[in-house]
């Protein structure tokens, strides 16, 4: 646990990544994983996620992220995009997928379909898009917490016009829109953040023992 809580020490939210510096395979599947096996509400992961390494595609972004360059020499650019309302298509889809790996018959999850159906379904489409969205939010969590494991860099960015994104990806028009990014890479000797001391609050401040 001290050797979690040292690397995540060591990580920052940083600001200038070296461009000579790329992400091998396996350290790219490794942090895919950790997204894959992130929590969400009721397992269900509204949302899809876009990985990035086409220059061409990042100077795109960068422009529609008002010219941050941890756009274009980070490695990697992982955009979480949430669904901006879920059907009973989606919910079907998603008991199938439990039917198949828990061998069980989709018939015996007819309780949790109405469940989901009553609770997520029933929600107004803006507020199906805004849940979609936090639970982005997560995986992102996740993300960051495996890169400081593998000592990748990583910077979460919300600084971008969404529209612009969605354009970019080719999902304007679809039941998907960007919510939150991360780019992930190497740091460069030129960031000064990385020897500034770590700012939290005090653990009497945070938390509350009851």
């Amino acid at each position: 646990m001290e050797n979690y809580n040292e690397k995540l020490n060591w990580r920052y939210a940083t600001k200038k990544f070296n461009p000579e510096k790329s992400l091998n395979k396996e350290d790219v599947d490794y942090l895919q994983k950790s997204i894959q096996l992130s929590a969400s509400s009721y397992g269900l992961q509204p949302y899809e996620v876009f990985v990035v390494t086409d220059k061409e595609t990042k100077e795109k972004l960068k422009e529609a992220a008002w010219g941050q360059s941890q756009l274009t020499d980070a490695s990697h650019v992982f955009i979480f995009a949430g669904l901006k309302k879920l059907n009973e298509d989606y919910i079907d889809s998603y008991l199938e997928n439990i039917s198949k790996i828990r061998e069980v018959q989709v018939q015996d999850l007819s309780g949790l379909k109405d469940m989901l159906t009553s609770n997520i379904l029933g929600k107004p489409e803006d507020q199906q898009k805004i849940w979609a969205q936090k639970q982005t939010y997560i995986a992102l969590g996740n993300l960051l917490s495996a890169a400081a494991h593998l000592k990748v860099d990583t910077c979460p960015m919300e600084g971008f016009d969404a529209e612009k994104f969605d354009e970019i990806l080719g999902i304007s028009g679809t039941n998907l829109t960007t919510a939150v990014i991360a780019t992930a890479g190497y740091r460069s000797d030129e960031d000064q953040l990385q020897h500034a001391k770590k700012v939290r609050k005090q653990e009497e401040e945070l938390f509350h023992l009851i």
